[in-house]
């Protein structure tokens, strides 16, 4: 099993750069997991306390469960991956049986920051984009998708968004084995991926 971690900022387009590299290929042989999905369980919270939770600080994922996950699916194994609720900012308690596939894709913006986690990817790509690119993105998913509000966004991403990303999201590009420029005429490195998944499949 070939397993990936894609990594950057939020609003970088890591989901653009994994449709890309999925685009090219065979169906069934490329599975996907969500770093989003692996949030720590908050049930023991109130949905006030939930709120004030800096979810881009490494300490809010359960690493532990996804790098148990991830050797479960090397091993062949099955595995059920929480979902997650962006609205009441906890899992929902449903999980979604993944099985093991020939490439496994990990994509998330602090997947690089655990040590662990980057042992287990035999790639590591990290995804840049400009900061004001990034914001724009990020205003524009959470308003339409996430039912947030211009003024909760802006506030998140002056207090924790960009002090977190200049904390522990920029300095792991250096984990970086690829760092891909986002922009659409950046066919290059995504050739470069596919051709390495190809080799191995």
């Amino acid at each position: 099993m070939l397993i990936i971690g894609i990594a950057g900022g939020t609003g970088c387009g890591k989901t653009t750069v994994v449709n890309q590299i999925l685009n090219e290929l065979p169906e069934g042989e490329v599975g996907v997991i969500s770093q989003d999905s692996y949030y720590n369980d908050t049930t023991h919270l109130s949905y006030d306390e939930r709120i004030t939770i800096n979810f881009d600080h490494p300490r809010s994922i359960d690493f532990e469960l996804l790098e148990n996950h991830l050797q479960e699916l090397k091993k062949g194994h099955p595995i059920h991956q929480p979902v997650y609720s962006f609205v009441k900012h906890n899992r929902t308690g449903d999980t979604i049986l993944t099985h093991p596939r020939k490439v496994m894709i990990v994509e998330g913006i602090l997947i690089l920051t655990n040590p662990e986690l980057r042992k287990l990817f035999d790639i590591k790509i990290f995804v840049h984009a400009d900061t004001d690119e990034r914001l724009i993105r990020r205003l524009k998913r959470d308003i339409s998708e996430r039912g947030r509000d211009l003024d909760e966004v802006l506030t998140r991403y002056q207090n924790t968004l960009k002090p977190m990303h200049d904390q522990f999201i920029e300095p792991t590009k250096e984990y970086a084995d690829i760092i891909i420029p986002n922009n659409k005429h950046n066919t290059v490195a995504i050739d470069i991926v596919r051709s390495i998944i190809h080799q191995k499949l």
